[in-house]
């Protein structure tokens, strides 16, 4: 199937309707007609749903969280306590949104798919936790890059809450050693330079191999391994949907482009049911 796409241009940023009354109809009533037809839909979400609940993502130009400050790798923070330090400063000082963050209509429109039957679960590289939020359950979820809103003990996978290390470090300036084996304290995210987590890569592997529909909410597909897997869902058979506002490099051989807001996609879909 040749791709469809619907471009929408936003003459002012603060203006978030998609959308005037009437248009993408073609390609809404396309999308709804393949979610009508499959009973196992895996989504694969990015930041870009995200975005949509007020979190900045981390690689726009000008106003992504790494174009602001650089990102400190894995082995550094291994390394030296002075960058675990600084990672913690940047975790405590630093923006709240995430916290604060709700979910918004897409991972709503989610939810409701799933109670529908027809989600067979969210493959995610988001670490916001807004998909645990929405009510989806946790084992529908795959996080592919972790989860920054607690953390873990790198040796025995404790996990901590932020809101006890946080009281640590502005008591003693420093986050301690876990207190079970001793081991090193992090955020529960995949680092640059850290391996992909095993067992959340198999999961993910396993749910690509038996959906029969992938949808793309919000990823560039740029960032791999992890992008990798709309790709192989496609290889083996499934159909590709990608709602995204940018291009992407699976554009051309995904059944369904739609560049436009991705709640406002889903809701529109949903009605349609």
């Amino acid at each position: 199937m040749v791709a469809i796409r619907s471009r929408i241009i936003h003459t002012d940023d603060n203006d978030r309707d998609p959308a005037k009354p009437g248009e993408g109809k073609g390609e809404i009533g396309a999308f709804a007609e393949l979610l009508a037809g499959s009973k196992r839909i895996v989504f694969f979400t990015g930041a870009g749903i995200s975005t949509e609940s007020g979190i900045p993502d981390f690689r726009s130009p000008g106003t992504g969280l790494w174009t602001k400050m650089q990102p400190i790798q894995f082995q550094d923070f291994i390394g030296s306590e002075e960058m675990r330090l600084e990672s913690w400063k940047r975790k405590f000082s630093g923006d709240q949104v995430m916290l604060k963050a709700e979910p918004n209509e897409g991972h709503y429109a989610i939810l409701a798919l799933d109670q529908l039957g027809k989600c067979a679960g969210v493959i995610t590289q988001n670490v916001d936790n807004l998909h645990q939020n929405s009510g989806l359950a946790e084992d529908k979820i795959v996080e592919l890059h972790g989860n920054a809103t607690y953390a873990s003990c790198l040796s025995c996978g404790l996990r901590y809450e932020l809101a006890e290390l946080k009281a640590e470090f502005e008591k003693n300036q420093s986050v301690g050693a876990c207190h079970k084996c001793s081991g090193i304290l992090k955020t529960a995210t995949i680092s640059f330079g850290q391996s992909m987590p095993e067992i959340p890569m198999q999961r993910a592997t396993a749910m690509v191999e038996a959906c029969d529909l992938l949808i793309v909410l919000g990823s560039s597909l740029t960032v791999y391994p992890a992008a990798g897997f709309p790709e192989y869902a496609k290889q083996l058979g499934a159909k590709l949907v990608i709602i995204n506002r940018e291009d992407t490099g699976l554009d051309n051989t995904a059944d369904l482009v739609i560049q436009r807001q991705i709640g406002w996609v889903m809701q529109q879909a949903l009605k349609l049911l």
